[in-house]
């Protein structure tokens, strides 16, 4: 039957299933391949509205880290990128299948547990456990469901964000909160005006557990246990640079890509960089807006050394059909040539049809996908160039 499937096919790992459902009647299924197949009584249309119920339990081994924190208290963080979130959740693993999320975490009393979207409960089971329930309105990308559970210390800025704004910390690290994310609230209120208000109901900073110097999560970003707390020196890595970062840019890049890879996400690994790229322009462009041009031009010149030095050993296109591995993706040629490009391209459209270029682009695409040529087809119709 055109247009119709007996089978839906997920992503998931190895955890064991203890039954699947679908509209509450006891479905069959199977495993292959990294695939829960899941039969249907009988053929779907495209269209067709069914719900999939999966009861499954156990330690993953990957995508929901499972570890202490730096103070030695047990914690849980989700960490999926690229493609590792199908160790616990059965999902499309793909940056292209965005859906919602509602996220229901029973834990110990005494820890704070935070998800993307909005906190719609908290309820006290017994002495012992709490249930949270969070929902996240607008669909976002597989790899940026998460949730984090710990005995955290949770701040707010002094001053209102243009967006519900908390930090969550290990305890160790409560007096270097606010302090450390500073460049928060400038960076919301920056990225709202320039491009379009903040896309999601609240934002979390929160310091746990990440295989990389930071993930941006929709609406509940997760920094490395290393971020905060005595500074020998005022550096720090983001995920994927191989030059220093400071905290404020770590701080921008990660939050300007709840705009830029979240809301709007890459429908193909090949233009990462229209995630990475932006996240590391904006980064600087809250450099030359708050500490000033020669800070921006400080910047953009370590990323022009940083990109030429890896493009001495490999030459890619920043559109990279070539690159299987997706670890390796996390490169110079995403990350500053792609600022670079983008760069290139205001100097060359000027700030008026270039940043008109980028809300369109934007608006066309929030909450959904993009590639390389939708950029080019929005800076086009603002420019009025070729």
């Amino acid at each position: 039957m055109k247009d119709s499937r007996t089978v839906v096919d997920l992503d998931f790992g190895e955890l064991p299933i203890d039954g699947v459902w679908i509209d509450g009647h006891i479905a069959q299924f199977d495993r292959a391949n990294g695939k829960l197949n899941v039969h249907l009584q009988k053929a779907a249309k495209k269209g067709t509205r069914f719900v999939i119920a999966i009861a499954y339990h156990g330690a993953p081994k990957d995508g929901l880290i499972l570890t202490s924190d730096k103070d030695g208290k047990p914690s849980a963080t989700g960490d999926n990128w690229p493609d590792r979130v199908h160790n616990w959740i059965p999902c499309l693993d793909h940056p292209s299948a965005k859906a919602t999320v509602t996220f229901t975490v029973t834990a110990p009393a005494k820890d704070l547990v935070v998800a993307n979207g909005k906190l719609d409960q908290v309820k006290n089971d017994s002495p012992t456990t709490r249930t949270w329930t969070y929902t996240e309105g607008v669909p976002i990308p597989a790899y940026c469901m998460v949730i984090a559970a710990g005995e955290y210390a949770k701040s707010e800025p002094a001053s209102s964000a243009v967006t519900p704004l908390a930090y969550y910390v290990p305890q160790s690290d409560a007096k270097f909160a606010t302090q450390g994310f500073a460049a928060a609230a400038p960076s919301l209120k920056f990225y709202s005006e320039t491009i379009a208000p903040y896309p999601y109901e609240k934002l979390a900073l929160i310091v746990g557990k990440t295989r990389f110097g930071g993930m941006e999560n929709s609406s509940a970003i997760v920094f490395p246990p290393t971020l905060l707390g005595p500074r020998d020196g005022p550096q720090r890595m983001s995920r994927a640079f191989n030059i220093n970062q400071s905290l404020e840019e770590v701080v921008a890049h990660e939050i300007a890509h709840q705009w830029f890879g979240d809301s709007v996400t890459e429908s193909t690994w090949s233009d990462l960089w229209l995630s990475e790229g932006f996240a590391t322009y904006f980064a600087g462009l809250v450099l030359e807006k708050y500490d000033g041009e020669d800070s921006f031009r400080a910047y953009m010149k370590r990323g022009a050394d940083a990109y030429f030095a890896f493009e001495k050993n490999i030459r890619i296109p920043i559109h990279d059909t070539e690159t299987e591995d997706l670890f390796k993706l996390l490169n110079q040629n995403n990350y500053e040539k792609g600022a670079w490009v983008l760069h290139m391209l205001r100097g060359q459209l000027g700030d008026d049809a270039f940043f008109r270029g980028l809300k369109i682009y934007y608006n066309a695409h929030k909450e959904s996908t993009a590639s390389s040529d939708d950029l080019r087809s929005a800076l086009e119709k603002a420019s009025g160039q070729d």
